[in-house]
C-alpha cells in the first residue's frame, strides 16, 4: 500500500501542475465590440455639389462587412449587434463628429469597445480609410489606425479597412 502511494504522488504532483499550466494559457474571453457603419467624410471640391450617392452608400457597406467578418473571424473579438441603435448621430452617419458619443451607445449595448470607420475622400480618386476604437465605459481612444494609401475608386475602400484591420487591429491583438 505504501508502495502504491510513492507512485501515485508523483503522477498527483504532475497533474495538478498540468492543470494549473493549462488553466494560464487559456485563452483571456473575447472583447464584445460594437463595430458601426463606416462613414464618409468628403473633403474634395466637389463635395459642396456632389452628394453621397448609392455607390458611395454600398462601397461603405462593405467596407463595414469586410471589417465585421475579419473582426469577428479573428476570435479576438465578439461582435455587438449595433442595428437596433436609436441615436441621431448614428442614424446621421456622423459619430466621427460627436466627441466620442460612440462608447457612450457601446456601453448601452453591453460591449466592451466601440469602433467607428471613416472613409476620407480626399479628391474623387484619393482617398484615406481610418479606424477609432474606444473603451465604451471610459471613451478613451484604445486604437487608431489610417491607411495613408492613396487607393483611386470607391471599389477600393474595403481592400482598406481589410488592410487595416488585418495589418493594424489584429496585429496589436497578438
Amino acid at each position: 500500500m505504501r508502495h502504491i502511494a510513492l507512485v501515485l504522488a508523483p503522477a498527483i504532483v504532475l497533474a495538478a501542475l498540468a492543470a494549473a499550466g493549462a488553466a494560464e494559457t487559456a485563452a483571456p474571453p473575447p472583447i464584445k465590440i460594437a463595430v458601426f457603419p463606416f462613414e464618409l467624410e468628403d473633403f474634395s471640391a466637389g463635395a459642396a455639389y456632389v452628394p453621397l450617392d448609392d455607390i458611395d452608400r454600398e462601397q461603405l457597406r462593405l467596407s463595414t462587412e469586410e471589417a465585421r467578418r475579419l473582426i469577428a473571424a479573428s476570435g479576438r473579438y465578439q461582435l455587438v449587434d449595433v442595428s437596433t441603435v436609436n441615436d441621431q448621430a448614428a442614424k446621421a452617419g456622423k459619430l466621427r463628429d460627436c466627441d466620442g458619443c460612440d462608447a457612450r451607445i457601446s456601453a448601452g449595448l453591453d460591449a466592451d469597445q466601440s469602433m467607428i470607420g471613416i472613409v476620407t475622400r480626399i479628391t474623387r480618386m484619393e482617398y484615406a480609410v481610418t479606424y477609432k476604437v474606444r473603451d465604451a465605459r471610459s471613451g478613451a481612444i484604445v486604437a487608431v489606425a489610417q491607411t495613408d494609401l492613396r487607393m483611386g475608386a470607391n471599389v477600393a475602400w474595403s481592400r482598406g479597412a481589410r488592410w487595416l484591420i488585418e495589418n493594424r487591429l489584429l496585429e496589436q491583438a497578438k
